[in-house]
């Protein structure tokens, strides 16, 4: 099966004007910098995964009144966690020595500190009244039911997928067009079975093969920092392209001091995945907390998100001290390549690096 949408459609789909979507980026993005993108013509994006319901009603208003241009509001279809009081006893007792070097004891327990949308009808109601442009969803879908309530909302549907395998369920799905994230990218990995092997396509690898394959819009994600990183996905058939660690240093993300100076500083050249921060795969800049988990002897961190409840109080403790070297700064492969401008002028940046790299393509032909 050959794709046989025009290069349009995905645009027309998601009324939008240009092939450049900002990533959702749950803990970063906020409301000024997903306006910022949809005014420039892209399409921004929020994550509320780590939100209550509440909280992302909050954030939906908050970016309504910063811009009347479609946005996307991005959640988690992760399967609830598992408690293990065993492991996780086991992890807090592995971790007490790295509080107390800042002067902290680990919490008493952990607890599942996000709740998945497959479990969260009162997100399903958020966005059944106040109705954002478009919802995407990330580690899996959600049930038919739910898709077809969003859908009789008028909410038109992303999923992400980092493989064939899931990306056979989106198509099969009422989903409007497939994010293929990358293994390049930064965050963490959209794969919907934990326990499946990974084959670990590249950004490119994944994208070719998904638009071969399916009739649905495709959007290249993972490792995709400036305009000439755009046109190559645009080349090999994409009808957008996904950036997230391009705009993470932009003066408008929630993002803290050191996350930004590491990114912008040595640390941006060297990434790794690692489970230990939030219980889940994910590509993080190389710092203490990643060094921390490649120790051999480290014990298995708590199910996702339980662990992030023991590492965000490390990074809490930490950063009290003025160490920021134990949080989540996750970014993709090439890192290095980011910079820090304010979402509209790196927006137009981004524009005209696509449109320069269009025509040297043009001319070599």
């Amino acid at each position: 099966m050959t794709n046989q949408t025009d290069n349009r459609t995905l645009l027309r789909l998601l009324s939008i004007e240009k092939p450049i979507i900002q990533a959702p980026m749950a803990g970063v993005s906020t409301p000024a910098l997903a306006a910022a993108v949809s005014n420039a013509g892209g399409l921004g994006s929020l994550g509320v995964g780590a939100m209550n319901a509440e909280g992302a009603r909050k954030v939906i208003k908050e970016t309504r009144a910063l811009t009347a241009k479609p946005f996307n509001i991005n959640v988690f279809c992760h399967g609830p966690a598992t408690a293990n009081e065993a492991i996780e006893r086991q992890w807090l007792s592995w971790l007490t020595p790295h509080f107390k070097e800042y002067g902290a004891t680990p919490p008493a327990s952990l607890s599942e500190i996000y709740t998945s949308f497959l479990a969260d009808p009162a997100m399903l109601e958020v966005f059944l009244e106040e109705k954002p442009a478009i919802v995407s969803f990330h580690f899996g879908l959600p049930s038919a039911e739910v898709i077809a309530a969003l859908r009789k909302a008028g909410i038109k549907l992303l999923a992400t997928a980092t493989n064939l395998k899931d990306a056979e369920r989106i198509a099969a799905a009422d989903v409007d067009a497939i994010v293929a994230q990358g293994i390049e990218a930064g965050g963490h990995r959209g794969a919907f079975d934990l326990h499946a092997r990974d084959d670990r396509l590249g950004t490119f690898a994944l994208t070719r093969l998904l638009v071969k394959e399916f009739k649905l819009p495709i959007i290249a994600s993972g490792g995709i920092m400036d305009g000439a990183g755009i046109a190559a996905a645009l080349a090999l058939g994409a009808q957008a392209a996904q950036l997230g660690t391009a705009f993470v240093a932009c003066p408008e993300t929630s993002i803290d001091e050191g996350y930004r100076r590491a990114l912008l500083g040595e640390s941006a050249r060297h990434t790794t995945f690692t489970a230990a921060i939030s219980g889940r795969l994910a590509r993080s800049m190389v710092n203490k907390f990643t060094e921390l988990a490649s120790d051999e002897k480290s014990p298995q961190a708590p199910m996702y998100p339980i662990a992030y409840d023991a590492g965000k109080a490390l990074h809490a403790a930490a950063k009290a001290k003025g160490e920021f070297g134990y949080g989540a700064q996750w970014a993709g492969q090439a890192a290095a390549l980011a910079r820090s401008l304010p979402a509209t002028e790196l927006f137009a940046q981004l524009e005209s690096e696509l449109r320069e790299s269009v025509r040297q393509l043009q001319q070599q032909l």
